[in-house]
């Protein structure tokens, strides 16, 4: 049910076909975040006009509101949502080391308090399947444990218990119709990196997930992790770097062997009210853009360019109006979609490694020349 089959490769980059229920995804692919069964103020039929393949929604969230088992009662989260292309949950470990306002980790699990009520939880590996299984995403994560970066005794301890905590995931798995991607871990620690990746790759799941970056490390430190792991995994499984998007981390992510990226950060910049444009990342809410009758990207096909102005969009956003966010949204999802569909094409004519310096120059150029506009 789950097959994976590389249509193209260039150096270390692969394009491909991941089959799952709900759909084949070309890779490599950036999927949109839905933490809460919606990526936030877009509807289904939005994600489908940016071309949208792949969305992720969360386990940890999910299951303290509305509660899985309601989901699955309603018909899991493709019905619930509306959203019939292909679903990702990740396990809720993240989450529980970054959001709940206290927690107790030992080998068997996590007990945390709820950042919404302070209610006690208690989520182990076994428990982490069972919601995923209530929510019914097609693809799944194993329980993982994300570590401090800075503390290497902690980083080593969590890995193992990571390690500890996929081979249950494994055994609770009870669905067909889930491919259950486990975890590497081990911080910025080549060694460790690499005894990780061992442990995960000889676990034979359909898909191999690389958690614990963007988490504070270095850019640099990142690329390197990365370099170590990805030789590591078989050619024959995808790979999916967690909670990564930037457009620069999207490229050298390829550039490394990565087929799946995941982030907010298209949603969240729209809302603060950031969009990605030809001549840099801007602020809407500038001034200068108050008569500007120019779209934000004259090359971008997406609904927000075609029909809305600069001048409008700053408009909505002095006046508090709502459908600014959805505007930039739109364009900032679409705008890493199509960046996505481009490396594709690259990879596919056997160009992507000598055209990307020239992208990374674009985007990096770009973000340091307006990150303050």
């Amino acid at each position: 049910m789950f097959q994976f089959q590389i249509t193209a490769q260039d150096n270390r980059a692969r394009a491909g076909i991941f089959s799952t229920p709900h759909g084949d995804l070309l890779t490599p692919v950036f999927a949109p975040v839905g933490t809460q069964a919606t990526v936030k103020t877009l509807t289904p039929e939005h994600l489908k006009d940016i071309n949208a393949s792949l969305v992720l929604s969360n386990t940890y969230h999910l299951y303290l509101r509305p509660g899985d088992e309601i989901v699955r009662d309603m018909g899991g989260l493709h019905k619930f949502m509306q959203w019939r292309k292909p679903m990702l949950t990740d396990s809720g470990g993240f989450q529980v080391f970054s959001l709940a306002q206290t927690r107790k980790i030992d080998d068997d699990g996590a007990t945390f308090k709820s950042h919404i009520d302070g209610s006690t939880h208690r989520l182990t590996p076994e428990k982490s399947i069972a919601v995923q299984e209530n929510l019914g995403a097609d693809i799944i994560m194993a329980f993982d444990e994300c570590s401090d970066p800075n503390d290497h005794a902690y980083i080593k301890q969590a890995m193992r218990r990571t390690h500890r905590w996929a081979e249950r995931s494994l055994k609770a798995k009870t669905r067909l119709d889930q491919a259950l991607f486990g975890i590497v871990q081990g911080g910025v620690d080549p060694a460790l990196r690499a005894e990780s990746a061992k442990f995960i790759a000889a676990l034979d799941t359909p898909g191999i997930a690389i958690g614990g970056l963007s988490v504070g490390e270095t850019k640099q430190e990142m690329h390197d992790t990365l370099d170590v792991v990805t030789p590591l995994l078989p050619e024959n499984k995808p790979r999916y770097l967690m909670g990564v998007g930037t457009p620069e981390d999207l490229i050298n992510g390829v550039l490394r062997g990565v087929d799946i990226f995941d982030c907010v950060l298209p949603t969240r910049l729209a809302r603060h009210p950031s969009a990605f444009a030809p001549e840099g990342r801007l602020n809407l809410m500038n001034a200068s853009f108050a008569r500007d009758d120019r779209p934000i990207d004259e090359t971008c096909d997406c609904y927000t360019c075609k029909t809305f102005a600069r001048a409008y969009i700053r408009h909505l956003i002095a006046a508090k109006e709502l459908l600014a966010g959805t505007l930039i949204s739109i364009h900032n999802l679409r705008a890493l979609i199509r960046l996505m569909e481009r490396i594709r094409a690259y990879i596919a004519e056997g160009s992507f490694e000598d055209r990307a310096p020239e992208l990374l120059n674009q985007w990096s150029n770009n973000a340091k020349r307006n990150r303050n506009p």
